[in-house]
């Protein structure tokens, strides 16, 4: 069988190893050929596509970034479902491997309906897919963030200054809530638990007080309570969703102006997704690669790959493209007994 492999999206750290899982196995158990789509879905309805072979992953588990290049095209906007079984038509390709986040298996999931044969691998650093415990990349950025939280506290205590650190995070708060708690964080801001700017100003207090330097770690789509609208620029990436950023700033100016203390922000931004993959990151990528090809093999066209436990199992695409994973409140309520 020939099968083609696009990564699509954000990039995420993984990604290669993810590659590289089902191109081995592809190749060493069921004898598939594979050819890779340069640049996500662009490559599909461009007709950028190159030849993938066994020898070309060799040694990509631990490389950052994706070989194939990825970009946030959408191929609905640009000739559709039509385009795409011309494309694969012409190539004689029988199945697609479309590893992403929310919105590339979202696509997946109409390219299923229309007909065409695809399997998903979830992708996101932002852990917010439905249907999988948990996505490759995440660790990563929550190693990076974490580590970088701990940087900020020394530089913080030298100074007797308050750090808010912004991380990524548009609709949930798991990097943010997961690196908090890891860095110890006295305060902790996500998009799904809104606070009011007295209880963030009461937690700074609190940590002074006791000659702490505070640290608050805010992710990037959280808004006050009563406020609408995440902190947004006038741009909008390809899929014409507002790029986000500048909550951290605003906070910084909120808190030094209601307590008096010196406060200083950092945004971590594409940090957390670049760089190598953790050793977690690389296995589970690596297992999700190899069970993509287990599926297509299988022909279970229409689903994902995705942990359950320690499990990989096989979802429907429209079951992990229904709804965002949030973070549930108890486990944001567990994290706060310790702000302040």
């Amino acid at each position: 069988m020939k099968i083609a492999v696009l990564t699509a999206g954000g990039d995420c750290p993984g990604l290669n190893a993810v590659i590289r899982g089902i191109v081995l196995k592809g190749d060493r158990i069921y004898d598939h050929e594979f050819v890779g789509v340069r640049d996500g879905f662009r490559g599909l309805v461009e007709d950028d596509l190159v030849p993938l072979p066994r020898q070309r992953v060799r040694g990509l588990s631990k490389v950052g970034g994706t070989i194939l290049g990825t970009s946030r095209v959408s191929p609905m906007t640009n000739g559709g479902t039509d385009r795409v079984k011309e494309v694969m038509d012409k190539h004689d390709i029988e199945a697609l491997i479309a590893i992403g986040g929310e919105g590339t298996l979202t696509v997946a999931r109409m390219f299923h309906d229309a007909g065409i044969n695809v399997v998903g691998v979830p992708k996101t650093i932002d852990n917010d897919l439905s249907a999988t415990d948990r996505t490759f990349g995440f660790d990563t950025a929550v190693s990076v963030a974490t580590e970088s939280i701990d940087r900020l506290r020394t530089t913080g205590e030298a100074h007797s200054r308050c750090m808010v650190v912004e991380v990524m995070g548009r609709n949930v708060g798991w990097i943010a809530l997961h690196a908090g708690i890891a860095s110890g964080a006295h305060a902790i801001l996500i998009p799904e638990v809104p606070v009011t700017p007295s209880q963030l100003f009461g937690w700074v207090r609190h940590a002074m007080d006791r000659g702490r330097a505070p640290v608050v770690v805010v992710a990037e789509g959280f808004t006050f309570a009563g406020e609408e609208g995440a902190v947004a620029s006038d741009r909008t990436d390809g899929f014409g969703r507002q790029l986000l950023g500048g909550i951290g700033e605003r906070v910084t100016r909120m808190i030094e102006e209601a307590t008096g203390v010196e406060t200083r922000n950092t945004t971590l931004g594409h940090l957390q997704r670049g760089g190598v993959p953790s050793s977690y990151d690389r296995v589970l990528a690596t297992r999700f690669g190899t069970a993509a090809v287990d599926a297509v093999s299988d022909r279970m066209w229409g689903t994902m790959v995705a942990l359950h436990g320690i499990d990989i199992v096989n979802v429907r695409l429209r079951d992990a493209t229904s709804a965002l994973k949030v973070v549930p409140r108890d486990q944001w309520d567990e994290a706060a007994i310790l702000f302040g």
